[in-house]
This record gives structure tokens, C-alpha cells and sequence, in this order.
């Protein structure tokens, strides 16, 4: 039987929501995912947390990003999972950070073999959409088959039913 992870990281606190520093109490791609597994509740959820804490200001936490980003940093995952072995799909969510995913979902990726496995993203964002992304996925999961992905406004997380619908389809 085939069997769905959710893999996810998500920043509360402190984010950019339309044009504003706003304090959520839940990251827009912890909302997405929320709704996902509400429609696919036999799928297991494993958030990609980083050993090192973000600084909770988000203009000091964009900096640490394009940092990790320009050093090619892969920061230590937080209890990282022993296999993903008994998953076919892995449903990867994450929010858009300089123009592609944050380095630790890089870290994610690099660690386990995502041969045969059908990798479905989604992104949420500001209005800077997938980035380039879907493309480093492509790259570090040679072996996979990668969607192309769901680009969702972060602002607008709490409503994206639509863009939910379009994930859970691709299932």
C-alpha cells in the first residue's frame, strides 16, 4: 500500500505578509500543511526543524538565510527521520527564502534515497512564486519523480483550499 509523508518547514514568529512584519502564531506552510493532512489523514507529518534557532527577528532571520544561502550551508536537522523507505510520495513544503527553498530542506533532501519516489512541492511565498526550486530538487533527487509544484501566497494560506485541492491531486 502506498504510503504519503509530509515533509515540511514552516517559520512562525515573525514573516513578511504583504508588504507588513506580521507575528504568526503558525508559518504559512504549517497552515498548508495542516489543511493537506486534514484531507489525507493517513499520511504521516515530519517538520524539517533545525537544530540551530532562526533569530526571532525576521529582517535578522533573512540575513542568517541568504548567509546559510551563500555559503552553501546545510544546517543540522533537528531529529531527522531514520528512513523514508516505506513512503512512494513525499509531499515537500517549505517557504520561498532568497529565491529558493531554506538550506535546511537541502539537508533534508541530501539524506535519504528518493529513488522511485514521487516528490510533490509546494511553496509558500510573497509573490516570488517556486524560485528555482523545483529545478534543485530535480537535481538533488535524481532518482524521483518531481512534480512541478504549487506556488501559494502566504498571506492568503488560511484560504488556500484551491491550491490544497491541486496538492492532494496530484496523489
Amino acid at each position: 500500500m502506498a504510503k504519503t509523508l509530509i515533509a515540511y518547514y514552516s517559520r512562525r514568529g515573525e514573516n513578511y505578509v504583504n508588504g507588513s512584519i506580521m507575528n504568526l502564531p503558525k508559518g504559512n506552510t504549517e497552515v498548508i500543511v495542516e489543511k493537506i493532512k486534514a484531507l489525507v489523514p493517513d499520511a504521516d507529518v515530519f517538520h524539517i526543524d533545525t537544530v540551530r534557532r532562526y533569530s526571532d527577528s525576521y529582517m535578522t532571520c533573512i540575513e542568517e538565510a541568504k548567509q546559510e544561502l551563500h555559503d552553501q550551508a546545510r544546517p543540522e536537522v533537528k531529529e531527522p527521520l531514520e528512513s523514508i523507505d516505506e513512503y512512494d510520495t513525499v509531499i515537500l513544503g517549505y517557504p520561498n527564502w532568497w529565491g529558493t527553498m531554506p538550506m535546511v530542506v537541502y539537508t533534508f533532501l541530501e539524506s535519504y534515497d528518493f529513488t522511485g519516489k514521487t516528490i510533490i512541492p509546494f511553496c509558500t511565498n510573497e509573490g516570488s512564486g517556486m524560485g528555482s526550486s523545483v529545478r534543485f530538487i530535480k537535481k538533488l533527487c535524481p532518482g524521483a519523480t518531481v512534480e512541478d509544484g504549487i506556488s501559494i501566497h502566504g498571506a492568503e494560506a488560511a484560504h488556500a483550499d484551491a491550491e490544497v485541492q491541486r496538492i492532494i491531486s496530484m496523489l
